[in-house]
């Protein structure tokens, strides 16, 4: 049975800006978990004491939000929580779990969400939808350049003034965001200001995607990704370049819509990104395919090899390592994706 395939390269979503906020929830991913699921590794205390750590962090935030300023006493100042450290640790898990445990109304979103939410609307009106809720969780928290580092000290000066907590992510301490990518030293007043704002938590261990797992499967050949794909409803395929040249046309927030619905995402001429534009683009792509779990199946180079080793080692490093074990857990899981001659996701 071979099914009509679709190509996101004619897809052209539009968001509008009143609907951003409202989707701006745990992906699909981390839409059940809790703190009780999450499994600290036994060789890894700090896994265990930064459980212990979110669930009393949720609990204050609560606290400040409920507190009322009297004629003489101003509100109270909401809290921060960063969840330092590596790959797959589960910090998100730990994010969207705290984000479960509070109150509504409440927010989940990744850096770049929030930074497209102030283009889209403007700071002063992101400033008044996010002030609304008790609980701001901004996965992958990172200072890409000047603008977000000017953007998101002014943003979470302003939230924690409104009594709005606000909980982290990220693979860099607080004081160490920018480094590599722009002359962080010329904004050392607003990085600092942005870092005394949270208590730093450290998530040590292994990357789980990777624990005692193979390495991403071999590519498929052309016509072994077409079969594939076509046994498979709802499934996509595109020419990598054909690809890159889209998400150029698209503006990020529009990505999550873009792969919105789509079983399997399949990519023939895979190979290294041309330039870091290019990469940083697909990075926020494989970050909306993971939040969704849209599996992946590749023709041409393997899924790991879509940022060269000069990317690898500069400014970006552990952006596009993300990245990379992102999109090898996805690969993984297309392996057995149209397998079958009635395959349907």
């Amino acid at each position: 049975m071979h099914t009509v395939v679709l190509h996101l390269t004619d897809l052209r979503p539009v968001v509008a800006p009143d609907e951003l906020v409202a989707s701006l929830v745990p992906p699909p991913t981390f839409s059940d978990v809790s703190f009780a699921s999450y499994r600290p590794n036994p060789d890894e205390p700090s896994q265990a004491a930064a459980v212990a750590a979110a669930e009393a962090f949720v609990t204050q935030a609560m606290y400040v939000r409920g507190s009322k300023a009297g004629l003489l006493r101003k509100p109270r100042r909401g809290i921060g929580l960063y969840l330092d450290g590596g790959f797959g640790v589960g910090k998100t898990h730990l994010l969207a779990s705290s984000y479960h445990a509070a109150k509504t109304p409440k927010l989940f979103a990744s850096f770049v969400e929030i930074t497209n939410l102030v283009g889209a609307l403007g700071m002063a009106d992101t400033v008044e939808r996010l002030a609304k809720h008790s609980l701001v969780c901004i996965d992958e928290f990172e200072l890409d350049d000047p603008g977000d580092t000017m953007l998101l000290s002014r943003l979470l000066s302003e939230l924690f003034d409104r009594s709005v907590s606000v909980a982290a992510t990220s693979n860099t301490l607080p004081g160490q965001l920018g480094e590599g990518r722009f002359a962080a030293n010329d904004f050392l007043r607003e990085i600092r200001r942005i870092a005394d704002g949270f208590q730093v938590v450290r998530v040590d261990g292994p990357d789980y995607r990777h624990r005692d797992l193979p390495a991403p499967p071999a590519p498929l050949s052309p016509q072994e990704l077409q079969l594939r794909i076509s046994r498979t409803h709802g499934a996509s395929l595109d020419e990598f370049d054909d690809l890159a040249k889209h998400l150029a046309t698209l503006h990020p927030s529009c990505y999550r819509e873009l792969v919105n619905g789509v079983s399997a995402v399949g990519v023939s001429g895979m190979r290294p990104a041309q330039d870091q534009a290019v990469a940083l683009r697909f990075v926020a792509f494989i970050d909306r395919l993971y939040d969704a779990g849209t599996p992946v199946l590749v023709a041409g180079e393997p899924a790991d090899k879509i940022f060269t080793e000069e990317m690898l080692a500069g400014g970006y490093r552990k952006k596009y390592l993300r990245a990379i074990s992102r999109i090898t857990a996805l690969a993984r899981a297309g392996e057995s994706v149209g397998l079958s001659p009635t395959s349907v996701l």
